[in-house]
């Protein structure tokens, strides 16, 4: 075998071996997640049809956020405008492995409903891409999140196709986006996803706050 033949055949395997990756990232990272999603969501809905546990006051006053399980799914998001079947889990933390799970809550920011900043993150491509259509949305529409014990409805004011940051730009996520210090007097909504399909520093950022808030019975 030539020289020329044997560099020949490692760039083909190398091409081959990157189609192979390209093919992983696009296929195979969505079919696991979306299985994944399904998973996260049947077990959510199992915990929450079992009876809650009995708390004394004392036990009521150690559960903290901060008692949350990293990368445990914590609500259902659902955005109407991406069709009656759009419904995605929500899990503590925006680790990778939690963003191939499902839509991640970032921590230290407020739960669904609290008075301040509800930030949450997704993939707007591979491992299931639930924001894949974020940057469709446009103000005025409505995001649903469900916890076990209520269902908040939020209105967007800012579209994520009207704001791009960059990926270290914290001030998003400020329990008043852009005043860090300043005290919080809504329950506001941020949804961020790339902005680009392929990696990039861009992200694009949308902002609602709280409308509507139904509690479950008990």
């Amino acid at each position: 075998m030539s020289p020329f033949t044997a560099v020949g055949l490692l760039l083909l395997i190398a091409g081959l071996a990157s189609l192979g990756w390209v093919a992983y990232q696009y296929f195979g990272t969505n079919a696991a997640a979306e299985q994944a999603f399904k998973d996260e969501k049947s077990q959510l809905r199992e915990e929450w049809d079992k009876k809650p546990e009995a708390k004394d006051a004392t036990n009521d006053k150690k559960e903290t956020k901060g008692s949350v399980i990293p990368g445990k799914a914590v609500a259902l998001l659902r955005i109407p405008a991406l069709g009656k079947d759009y419904e995605v889990p929500i899990l503590a933390g925006t680790d990778e492995g939690t963003l191939s799970r499902g839509i991640g809550h970032y921590e230290k920011t407020a739960d669904p409903g609290q008075l301040g900043n509800f930030v949450i993150a997704g993939h707007r491509v591979t491992h299931g891409q639930p924001f894949a259509r974020l940057l469709e949305l446009k103000a005025g529409d409505k995001i649903v999140v469900e916890t076990r014990e209520a269902i908040y409805t939020y209105t967007l004011d800012t579209p994520p196709s009207d704001l791009t940051v960059k990926s270290n730009e914290t001030w998003v996520t400020d329990p008043v986006p852009g005043t860090k210090d300043r005290k919080p007097s809504k329950s506001a909504l941020t949804l961020i996803t790339c902005e680009d399909l392929f990696h990039s520093p861009d992200r694009s950022v949308g902002f609602g706050h709280l409308i509507d808030t139904q509690h479950k019975a008990a």
